[in-house]
């Protein structure tokens, strides 16, 4: 599809929805993704997946350290972006930017530089669980439903109009990893869906409901301390929902010891394998 747009991406949901874009003819002109850092025991110098998939489809990217360094890349020459003079405004090669997990607030002078503004893929149903952890929650709170919004980014954090919004059920088993990957992939399909219409300006923003907003926090790796005398639907959701970062854990004489798997039995968290500090996986043992 001939349509002239940037993309930034970060992780968990950057990269399967641009392999459902690509998949569908929507190639980006522009990939913007987060710096490379370190990692690993080595502390080995490694770019992003969003970085990497850029690379191999050889599309221009570009990794700001800085918002000072990203209006600097979006002001030049190459870009044909800077807001100077209104003749240079006249030459702007982008209809929309689209925002998916990029994790950094973009300033309002790159958001409004597109004729149609800047799209975001947000992965909960909008106005509930603004903020940095939408997926996690759901899973955290036991909820019966999720979902995709899709949004017009304005200056306040996932505060714009609705453009689309589609929900899909939870059973109260799943993995977070298996429920970023199905809402990557319904928030592709439906950006795919809504982008043709967007453009022919058919689309009618919807303002979000802001006095049902509700506000989710940034985990930290002691969110994942398990309290064995807790109620085991809160320690089980606990499990589900940080199973890929940052685990769930409690400590054994004094040493930590990561929960690999458990299960809901009886309304009890049953702990099935653990790994305990420095060694492998094993059987739990009370």
């Amino acid at each position: 599809m001939n349509y002239n747009f940037a993309y930034f991406g970060g992780e968990p949901l950057s990269v399967p929805t641009l392999d459902k874009l690509h998949e569908q003819g929507f190639i980006p002109r522009l990939i913007i993704s987060n710096p490379d850092k370190p990692k690993g025991r080595n502390l080995e110098i490694t770019s992003p997946p969003t970085a990497i998939w850029a690379k191999e489809h050889n599309i221009p990217l570009i990794q700001p350290e800085s918002n000072a360094k990203l209006l600097s890349t979006f002001s030049s020459e190459e870009f044909g972006l800077a807001v100077r003079s209104e003749k240079k405004l006249e030459k702007m090669k982008y209809d929309f930017f689209i925002v998916v997990s990029y994790g950094k607030i973009i300033p309002k002078e790159i958001l409004d530089l597109p004729k149609l503004g800047t799209i975001n893929i947000h992965p909960s149903l909008l106005p509930k669980y603004r903020g940095p952890s939408p997926i996690v929650s759901p899973v955290l709170n036991g909820d019966s439903q999720t979902g995709v919004t899709i949004i017009q980014i304005d200056e306040e954090m996932d505060h714009g109009p609705i453009l689309a919004q589609e929900e899909i059920s939870l059973k109260g088993d799943e993995n977070i990893g298996d429920l970023e990957k199905s809402l990557a992939l319904l928030g592709g399909e439906l950006l795919i869906k809504i982008i043709p219409e967007f453009v022919a300006g058919k689309i009618k923003p919807i303002e979000q409901d802001h006095s049902k907003a509700t506000f989710c926090k940034k985990i930290k790796k002691e969110d994942g301390l398990i309290d064995l005398n807790d109620e085991g639907v809160k320690n089980y959701n606990k499990f589900r929902a940080y199973a890929t970062w940052p685990r769930t854990f409690l400590f054994r004489d004094g040493k930590r010891v990561i929960i690999t798997d458990a299960v809901l039995e009886d309304g009890k968290f049953v702990i099935k394998k653990v790994i305990p500090e420095g060694g492998k996986e094993v059987d739990y043992k009370n």
